[in-house]
């Protein structure tokens, strides 16, 4: 999902003035420094990316990540909706559930990505969903859901209601069950449950249907997904708790981390990014994601997907890493192979982890096998590189477990 990358220029906000999460006092208690991010006034970091970026590494941290869309999609045709619009077969999902999917133009061309969970115990009439999608893309989704719905589906957005909280790393586990009192065991990799979270809450409701956000005035949403490629969850929370909240996870051993570190944490593991991975231009499938393509159903943009999923895509995004000392491609970075530009990076930094330039590009799929030799075009000089295999760091344990 996104994240900006600390070496570009911020994303440019739209006219008007910036909005805030429920969040920002405590962002600027704690000496953030702000950017402006997808209409968003956001902290790119508090101390320093590499330091906030380790941290997440090895411990813990806690990211603000609010921007995102939250909506709630409920009733009765609310799946065969959803499912109609993503790449996901929303109606096979079991109540909490989170699926990762995407949503397509007719074009099979990647519009946006996004988490679709599903809420609702499975006894009920009505389906619930929560669909989070990127900061930049939230109006964009929620507006083609409207146009799509039926009579009887319900679409709300909450982020003027509800705050949303990452805790992310190899001790995140640890540090919530041990503030929270919450048994996290159960909770398996993209799933999600509602837990006590207020005071007085009693002890763990149910299995979910309570309601989105309602359930949240007794209890937190909390998912097990990240974009960070460690052990993570997400709490969902009342805005107006929030603060308190997140200066409790801090105080019981997280610090805050800013987007600068969520982008080079994501980079390492290869994950795409709003706006640099896809912008209209490329399918699932070139993006290298056919896992999240489910075919067994009919969805806006399949007939593309399908072709490229049976034949093979023109081209792949892949991994390309260099070991030149201070050479370090960004976004934009030329890609050149037997002399000739053939594409540019997508993404680009220097791993943290690898202490290595490291970089995504579409590369024609004859180009895409790793250990490939290429060259990156770095401040007028061509720098010997080779792509990889993704992630360039490989996956936590705890993660996939």
């Amino acid at each position: 999902m996104s994240g900006p990358t600390p070496a570009d220029t911020p994303v440019p906000a739209p006219a008007g003035p910036l909005r805030r999460t429920p969040l920002f006092e405590f962002h600027r208690r704690h000496g953030a420094h702000f950017v402006p991010f997808s209409g968003w006034e956001m902290p790119l970091y508090y101390t320093s990316i590499l330091a906030e970026h380790k941290a997440v590494r090895e411990g813990v941290g806690l990211f603000d990540v609010s921007h995102m869309g939250l909506l709630s999609v409920d009733g009765g045709h609310a799946a065969e909706l959803l499912a109609r619009r993503t790449t996901a077969n929303v109606p096979t999902l079991v109540p909490g559930q989170v699926r990762y999917t995407f949503l397509l133009e007719s074009s099979g061309g990647i519009v946006d990505d996004l988490l679709v969970s599903r809420l609702d115990r499975g006894d009920e009439l009505v389906r619930s969903h929560l669909v989070v999608p990127n900061a930049g893309r939230a109006d964009e989704i929620e507006e083609i859901l409207r146009q799509h719905r039926g009579p009887d589906t319900t679409i709300a957005r909450w982020n003027d209601k509800v705050a949303l909280l990452a805790v992310q790393g190899p001790r995140s586990r640890e540090l919530l069950e041990r503030e929270f009192g919450w048994d996290l065991g159960p909770l398996g990799f993209y799933r999600a449950a509602f837990f006590p979270g207020a005071a007085g809450a009693g002890p763990r409701e149910g299995v979910l249907g309570l309601g989105f956000p309602d359930a949240l005035s007794r209890s937190f949403l909390v998912s097990r997904t990240g974009y960070t490629g460690e052990l993570g969850y997400e709490v969902f929370v009342p805005g107006a708790s929030a603060d308190a909240v997140a200066e409790r996870i801090v105080a019981a051993g997280a610090p805050p981390i800013g987007l600068g570190a969520r982008d080079t944490l994501r980079l390492e593991k290869g994950y795409l990014l709003s706006g640099q991975e896809f912008h209209r231009d490329h399918s699932p499938i070139e993006a290298g994601q056919d896992r999240f393509v489910d075919l067994n159903h009919e969805f806006v943009g399949k007939p593309r997907v399908a072709k490229e999923k049976a034949e093979g895509p023109a081209i792949r995004l892949v991994g390309i890493e260099t070991s030149v000392t201070g050479a370090i491609p960004r976004h934009g970075t030329p890609v050149r192979a037997g002399g000739a530009a053939v594409a540019e990076a997508t993404s680009g930094g220097q791993s943290p982890m690898l202490g290595k330039g490291i970089a995504l590009a579409y590369l024609p799929s004859a180009l895409a096998a790793p250990g490939t030799g290429v060259e990156l075009e770095i401040r007028g000089r061509e720098v010997p590189a080779r792509v990889v295999k993704l992630p360039f760091v490989p996956a936590a344990r705890s993660e996939r477990s």
